[in-house]
Parts: structure tokens; sequence; C-alpha cells
């Protein structure tokens, strides 16, 4: 009996275990256009209400990225790693540790998105760098990476079209929030990048997707799992994203926190992200011992070898090197406006999704997809929480397009303060490791 899209939905409408071959017959059908937008709205939302097992995650994964083309581990030299982040407010953390796995003699040839909402996105911060190209065919990222040791580019058409098909409506039909369907558009992305080590740094709390650890717990291992099972080396770091990383939400500003954590003077909490996310791409790639991942990663930093090989990469993609020692990367916002305490107290907490939807109506994120950025927009935190607070001092700069832009992001600054006055408790940035290598002689291809 042939296969129907319709019955493949009411067989997930019914809570039963889809095959392999169904799984594939629908994902070929979103990705060439046979199966219109309605029905696969209809399977979006009855996985999403019925959930998929461990299994059918595998095949799904797999059969998004049987969707398209896939770069062989074989093309990349030398011990290749990736990373990911499941997104958050002032996470610019791609910047500071692609750099310095590269300068600790790791290849990263890395495909990044755009920010979306509340989030940002990396190529939307390189291209704050005046001139840098982020449009790259696979064989200029692959040649690049040969030459350089690191590029970072956006996903080209040809990898994974399953995914940008699902991702559309999942966006648009609130299906979007559903472990299977998080791991398989993250996975088969990664996977079609053919590195042999993969880095997840899975983001929990006000800022993230993920609010709770027991469901980002959840989506690592699923994550880390899938990868296993087609032979990659994986690691999965639970990361608590409550307050805004760093000082920094923005394109531009960010840039300029990244060069500066780079040149060892970054924020404490960023940099220490930065270190432990870094330093588990060492150990996975082979680049540091077990445990020594975090002090070799400080040790390229302290040498500049890491800064170093930012600007070369941003040289290598049209980018103007020495942008990346001036404020906002050359640029200049429109409107500076700063927003005061109103009261004395101590910062009890900055919540990192108003701080983000502050950027955001600032002008340097998109509700739509064709929405344009600002480079220069943007939010710079002068106070975190645990600081001590007078009337009248700076909490935070808003960097708008405009005055009407910098009064409604200043309104949501406003409102991502909360000020007491006892010290807040200080909760761990690290919250879990999940690791997970494949048995000896696995193939790195899917099958």
């Amino acid at each position: 009996m042939p296969l129907s899209a319709v019955d493949i939905i009411a067989r997930k409408r019914d809570g039963l275990e889809l095959t392999a071959e169904e799984i594939r017959f629908f994902v070929r059908g979103a990705a060439d256009g046979s199966i219109p937008d309605y029905q696969i709205a209809a399977w979006l939302m009855a996985v999403v209400l019925r959930g998929m097992s461990a299994r059918e995650a595998y095949d799904l994964t797999d059969a998004m990225l049987s969707s398209g083309e896939r770069i062989s581990p074989d093309l990349l030299s030398g011990s290749t790693v990736d990373k990911h982040s499941t997104g958050g407010v002032g996470d610019k953390t791609t910047l500071v540790v692609a750099p310095i796995a590269a300068a600790a003699g790791l290849t990263v040839a890395k495909m990044s998105g755009r920010g979306l909402g509340h989030t940002g996105g990396t190529l939307d911060k390189l291209e704050a760098i005046p001139g840098l190209r982020t449009t790259l065919t696979v064989r200029e990222l692959l040649a690049q990476a040969a030459r350089v040791g690191l590029a970072i580019a956006g996903q080209t058409a040809e990898l994974v079209p399953a995914d940008r098909a699902l991702y559309a409506l999942r966006d648009a039909t609130a299906t979007v929030q559903n472990p299977a369907l998080i791991a398989a558009s993250i996975m088969s992305k990664k996977l079609a990048g053919g590195a042999r080590a993969i880095v997840l740094d899975v983001k929990v709390g006000r800022g993230a997707f993920v609010k709770d650890v027991e469901s980002a717990r959840e989506l690592a291992k699923l994550m880390v799992d899938i990868g296993v099972r087609v032979g990659r080396r994986m690691s999965a770091v639970l990361t608590r994203m409550d307050e805004p990383l760093g000082q920094a939400v923005g394109n531009a500003c960010e840039v300029e926190e990244a060069a500066a954590t780079l040149r060892g003077e970054g924020p404490p909490d960023f940099s220490r992200l930065c270190r432990v996310v870094a330093g588990e791409m060492l150990e996975l790639g082979g680049a540091a011992p077990a445990g020594q991942g975090e002090a070799r990663a400080q040790e390229v930093i302290a040498t500049g070898a890491a800064f170093a090989k930012l600007r070369e990469m941003v040289e290598a993609q049209g980018g103007q090197p020495r942008s990346l020692d001036q404020p906002l990367c050359g640029l200049r916002p429109a409107v500076e406006h700063v927003v005061v305490a109103p009261q004395q107290g101590i910062v009890i907490s900055v919540n990192a999704e108003l701080i983000g939807r502050a950027a955001m109506q600032a002008g340097a994120g998109r509700r739509r997809k064709e929405d344009t950025v600002d480079p220069a927009a943007g939010v710079r935190l002068v106070a975190k929480a645990g600081d001590q607070i007078a009337p009248g001092e700076p909490l935070a700069q808003v960097l708008a397009s405009s005055p009407e832009q910098a009064g409604a992001a200043a309104d949501l600054v406003k409102a991502a303060y909360r000020i007491g006055d006892r010290p807040p408790e200080r909760a761990a940035l690290v919250l879990e490791r999940i690791r997970g290598n494949p048995p000896q002689g696995r193939s790195d291809q899917p099958r």
C-alpha cells in the first residue's frame, strides 16, 4: 500500500510511532513541495501534542540530513570541531570560542544563523564588521577552513533544505517547542557541517527558549544520543540564561565585547562561559587533555593567538580587522539614551528576555525574517545582579535607531531591572555536562 501524508498525520495524531520509511516520505515531501503546507502544519502539531520517541527523532534527523548535500568529514583537514548554542541574550560566544579552538590547532568550519525575536544571531553580529561577507559557498568554506583553520558563514541552500521548509512553518504555527523537532533541526545542520566533534551549549532559564533544567537535560541527551549514533564525539553543557551574558546585547556592541574577551578584558560571567565551552571543544577535539581544556583556552587567550585568529578570519572574509579595535566596530548609533536607577539598593536580577526585547526594539533585532537590522543598535548593561546602585546612577545605555525606538527600549530596560535591599543568591553558570563517544570503529557517516 503506497504511503500517504494523510495516513501518516493520522497515525501520529493517534499517538502511534512512525516508521523510518514514513518519516523519510514526509520529510522528502516537505522539502520538494509535494506535501502542502497545511498538511505539514497538521503533522507538526500532531508531533508536538503526541511527541516522538528517541528512535523517531534519530530517523527524523537522518531524513532531514538526507534531503540535501552534506560535507564529508574527510573533506575537512585536521581535527574538526563544531559548536552550537540553543540561543540566548548577549550570546556572542561563537565569536570567542571558535577563534580559541582554531588558534589551538583545531579546524572550525561553522555554519551559523540570524537572530529572530529576542535572541541574537551570529551572522548579524559578524555583518556589523564593515565589509565582512557571511555568504560563502561550500567550496569557499572548505578552502578557508583549510587555510585559516576558521570560517563562519550562513547555511547554504544545498545543505538540509528540509529544515528550512519545516522551520518556517514551525515558527508560524506555534510548534517550535518540541524536543524531537528542535534536536532534528539542530543536529541535521551540525552533522551536515562535517565536524567529527560537536559541543552543544544548551541554554536554560528566563532568557532561553528552554525554561527549566529538566527539559534542557532531555533535549541535550537527545542531541548527544543522535550524534553518537552517527559516529560523532559529543558534549552538551547546560548553562544558565536568566541574566544577559556579559554587558553587551546587540550586534556591533557584542563584537566589541567579544574582541575585548579575546584580549583578556571581557566581563567575568561571559569570559567564564567562553572558557567552559572552548575547553569542551579543545578536549573533545584532542587539543587538550581531559580536565585541562579551560586552562588551555585561557593560555591561548593570554598569548594573543586567539584574537589574532579572529582578525585573520575577518580579513579572509573581506572584513576590516582594524574595526575590532574600535568602539562599535567604528559605527555610531543614531541615538544614545541612558537609563538610570529610580532608587537606591542592590540589583537583584536583570531579566534577560526583557533586555533582549529592548535591544530588538532599539533596532538590533527582527520580528520577521525580512526585517532589517541596525548593526549599531543595542543595549549596554552598566549594572548587573549584585551591584549596588544609587538613585540617578546608570543602569544601562540604549543605542537606538531613532528617538521613538530609544524610548520604547528604555521602558523595557527599566522593567527588566529588579532592585532590592539584599544581595541575590548566586546561581551556578554551568549546571551540567553530558558527554558521549561513539564505539570504536563506528562510521562517521549517517546511514
